[in-house]
């Protein structure tokens, strides 16, 4: 792209050597093109500064030791990383004309340190594309998959019984995949969305899944897959088979709860076809979405599957080594329902819950036996059904004393080998065999304070709902968004708390975004449930009308410990929480990404005005960000000069104001339908964010009233004697045109009045990141004394206002950057008043005293100046005596 386009300035030239000096006014559309053309690079510079800035903040969080991360989490983060830095040089260097090639050099290098450690770690190939159980640890997941693993570990290193099966390696995996000429396809489709698209990613999500699903399965494969069924099952064709998604990285730092297809009572005429199923699961609109919330990267994606056979339970559950949400509460917390496990996990039906202390014993603290009138069964020709359960069996207890404390000392001794808290599914064979079907690490965390939290309702706050049970735990305050469909997730607003009538795994789509979820009916031992822990998004699920209790945007505080709901921010329930134990460190997956973060977080470009600020000091992915993203600035900064140069394509805005002002619109910076007449558009029809709370304060009545400014005479001669004798004013005269080049979120102002100049170039959106203001004025008609009085005093008021700010003689540079929207909008409408109030400043800057003098006029709102008078002269000429 680069070399097609070339260096801007160059172009600029070659118009003016074909067009003469002054260029026509049918250079518009391909002048504004190329601004436009400017501007998208800016905005994917921006976008990607963003994102590599999240990357570092979430590589901080891993620093501390406190969250669970695997060796797949550090290869996903670095290839996001390097992705983004990569744009960030790319975009500069694009919209620069090559200014900054060093910069591919100094990536390179950082990329080359990179790579030696992550290849310390290198994943070897799996031995071959089918394994059995007896083969598999934990070592293997990396080929196995986390739950293949998973089974192998438990049944090999702990003598836990589990289901007889195998393992379709990642090998299977990419055998399919290559001898379909699968994969380079879907990469292909798949880069042409972003993921918050959601109906197109959900057109594109139903086409890649019936793409996958469309090709054989390679013979080869197809053979080792039933060769696998014959040796562990015979001739036996009535076995009927689960087939479950084992992705890399499941069930270890991330759970994919949900996110993935499961087949029951597959025969085995059907294990072929239920495995090309499986696989494309990998492709459905929620776990594309959770997977790119996670930061996996879809280009090393593998998925293994586990084959196992179906047990006929006479009962099923999830078993969790600690309550899941009663941080006080250290038992073993076990549910359990007629049938087979889904109606647990899914909601359908309320399951017994019986609680174990970890004593010595196994103690059955309490039994709930619940009423259970349906049950998920085999259908022993294929498939699953619901029946009704045998009413004798609807309120009896699922499980005995003995088989709940053999089953909890089996979860005890999976929390000790793993060394966390751990999340079990389990099945009661019909022979009374326990069987482990998956265990994984539990998402929980402990708040401080928490004699606080389980106090009675807090005074003060009007309490929408109580007595709710907890999915996920924490606290949570924003606006309530009411889900009605699956669709009105595609408007789901950011720090948004999701109101529902059902939990679905669906949700996380938003749950990145999402500060609470409350629904009116679900399972806290459910697949949301889990990803809201893993999200660390407080949930509940709510015994009352939840949708017509909490209305659509009423603020509300989600107390996912106490199982309430206040209306407003209660903050002393926010600032209640602590995090976990460094529990990470000393691990070797912690002690690589040590070793990697030291190329990729510290930054050592602090001052863009030492030498050492320049591509050759970048050390780190965090130097290029910081680079790129500070020249960028600068890049952006000079369009003001190339729009002042051409002429007759831009638009006049119609404002009551004293200086001429030309609209050059990069897209979105006028209102939809914005109506033209004669070339100039009204201060109504502007879009832009920034330009419109720019014009907010240049139009203040206040500072933009006719009253005329005190005069001091001393100082309007040193103007008038400046401009006779100081010939570098021609041509900078009151009334020269300036320029707005606006966006939707975007402007770049230059402003000439009288016989100084400012440069104003500002982001202002929702991503706060995102945002800044750079600010220069220079100039002035006045001598040099005055004129640096004066940039002085503008230097203190915008230190008053929040900015940095330096001074250099006659010019002033401000900077504030990375605030929220509101606040970015508040400092433009300052910085309108202040161009206004700044035009005869000069004159008045006699004395060393007028420096705060008029400062303090500005802060106080005192814009017309009206000085105190003593002895018939301003306190401003007494100020420096």
């Amino acid at each position: 792209m680069a070399t097609i386009l070339g260096n801007l300035k160059q172009l600029f030239d070659e118009f003016r050597q074909r067009r003469g000096s002054t260029p026509m006014a049918g250079d518009g559309s391909e002048m504004n093109a190329l601004f436009r053309f400017r501007y998208a690079l800016f905005k994917e510079l921006l976008v990607a500064n963003s994102e590599l800035l999240s990357v570092l903040s979430d590589m901080d969080e891993k620093l501390k030791g406190e969250q669970v991360f695997g060796f797949s989490y550090i290869n996903n983060q670095v290839n996001k990383s390097l992705k983004h830095a990569f744009q960030m040089v790319k975009s500069l260097n694009v919209m620069s004309g090559a200014k900054y090639r060093e910069l591919y050099t100094a990536l390179e290098e950082i990329n080359g340190r990179i790579k030696e450690v992550v290849n310390e770690q290198k994943v070897d190939h799996a031995p071959s594309a089918v394994m059995s159980y007896s083969e598999l640890s934990l070592k293997d997941a990396d080929w196995a998959g986390g739950k293949n693993a998973n089974l192998g570990e438990i049944r090999n290193r702990l003598g836990i019984p589990v289901p007889a099966g195998f393992a379709i390696t990642t090998r299977g995996f990419h055998t399919f995949f290559d001898e379909n000429g699968l994969k380079d396809e879907i990469i292909r489709q798949k880069n042409l969305i972003y993921v918050n698209e959601y109906d197109l990613l959900n057109s594109l999500s139903a086409e890649v899944i019936e793409l996958v699903k469309s090709r054989p399965v390679p013979p080869a494969l197809e053979a080792e897959i039933l060769a696998a069924a014959e040796a562990l099952w015979g001739t036996d064709q009535s076995v009927l088979l689960a087939l479950r998604s084992s992705a890399v990285g499941e069930d270890g730092d991330l759970s994919f709860a949900g996110q993935y297809l499961t087949l029951l009572g597959v025969t085995r005429a059907e294990i072929t076809e239920a495995y090309k199923s499986i696989i494309a699961s990998l492709y459905s609109a929620r776990s594309i979405s959770y997977r790119s919330s996670k930061g996996v990267v879809d280009e090393d994606l593998a998925m293994a599957v586990a084959c196992l056979q179906m047990v006929d339970s006479r009962a099923s559950g999830v078993l969790y080594t600690r309550h899941p949400y009663d941080i006080t509460n250290e038992h073993i917390f076990i549910n359990a329902v007629w049938g087979l496990g889904p109606y647990a996990v899914d909601g359908v039906v309320t399951p017994d819950a019986y609680t174990v202390s970890k004593d010595e014993s196994l103690t059955v603290l309490e039994k709930n036996v619940a009423s259970q009138p349906v049950q998920l069964v085999l259908n022993h020709r294929g498939g699953v059904e619901e029946r009704p359960v045998p009413e004798p069996q609807q309120g009896a207890p699922c499980l005995d004393d003995a088989q709940i404390r053999r089953l909890a000392g089996y979860g005890a001794a999976l929390e000790r080998h793993y060394k966390c808290p751990q999340d079990v599914e389990w099945a009661l064979a019909p022979d009374g065999t326990l069987l482990i079907l998956q265990s994984r690490p539990l998402k929980i965390q402990s708040p401080k304070n928490f004699h606080l939290l389980k106090a009675a309702p807090l005074a003060g706050y009007p309490l929408l709902l109580d007595g709710c049970e907890i999915a996920s735990q924490g606290v949570g305050c924003g606006p309530a968004f009411h889900v009605q469909a699956i669709e009105d997730l595609a408007r789901f607003p950011e720090g948004g708390v999701l109101v529902a009538r059902h939990s679905s795994p669906e949700y996380v789509v938003v749950m990145r975004r999402c500060s609470g979820i409350i629904v009116e009916a679900g399972s806290v031992s459910g697949h949301m449930a889990a990803l809201a822990r893993e999200f660390g998004v407080p949930t509940i699920v709510s015994p009352d009308a939840a949708l017509e209790r909490i209305p659509a945007g009423t603020e509300v505080t989600v107390d996912a410990f106490t199982g309430r709901v206040y209306a407003g921010t209660v903050q002393e329930l926010l600032s209640a929480i602590r995090k976990d134990e460094a529990h990470m460190k000393g691990t070797p997956v912690y002690a690589q990404l040590q070793r990697i973060a030291q190329h990729v977080v510290p930054l050592n470009l602090v001052n863009p005005a030492a030498p050492e600020f320049a591509p050759q000091g970048c050390r780190t992915l965090h130097d290029l960000a910081r680079f790129c993203h500070e020249f960028s600035y600068k890049e952006m900064f000079q369009i003001s000069d190339l729009a002042s140069k051409f002429h007759g394509w831009s638009l006049k805005l119609d404002a009551a104001l004293p200086m001429d002002i030309h609209l050059i619109d990069l897209g979105n910076g006028l209102a939809e339908g914005a109506e033209v007449r004669w070339n100039a558009v009204k201060v109504s029809q502007i879009a832009s964010v920034p330009f419109r709370a720019l014009l907010a304060g240049m139009l203040n009545k206040e500072v933009h009233g006719a009253d005329p400014r005190p005069v001091n005479f001393s100082g309007l001669l040193s103007v008038m004697r400046e401009q006779t004798l100081a010939p570098g004013h021609v041509g900078e005269r009151f009334g020269d045109r300036s320029y707005a080049i606006i966006a939707d979120k975007y402007l770049n102002f230059s402003s000439r009045v009288g016989y100084h100049y400012s440069v104003i170039d500002v982001y202002c959106g929702d991503t706060i990141n995102k945002n800044y203001i750079s600010f220069t004025f220079k100039g002035g008609a006045a001598d040099s004394v005055r004129k640096n009085r004066r940039v002085r005093a503008i230097a203190l008021i915008l230190d008053r206002e929040g900015f940095k700010v330096t001074v250099k003689g006659d010019k002033v540079d401000a900077r504030l950057q990375k605030y929220p929207k509101s606040y970015i909008e508040s400092r433009m409408d300052i910085l309108g008043r202040l161009l206004i109030f700044t035009r005869q400043l000069d004159m008045l800057m006699t004395t060393e005293g007028a420096v705060e003098w008029a400062a303090e006029n500005f802060v106080a709102g005192n814009y017309k100046l009206t000085a105190p008078v003593e002895n018939g002269q301003p306190v401003t000429e007494q100020a420096g005596n």
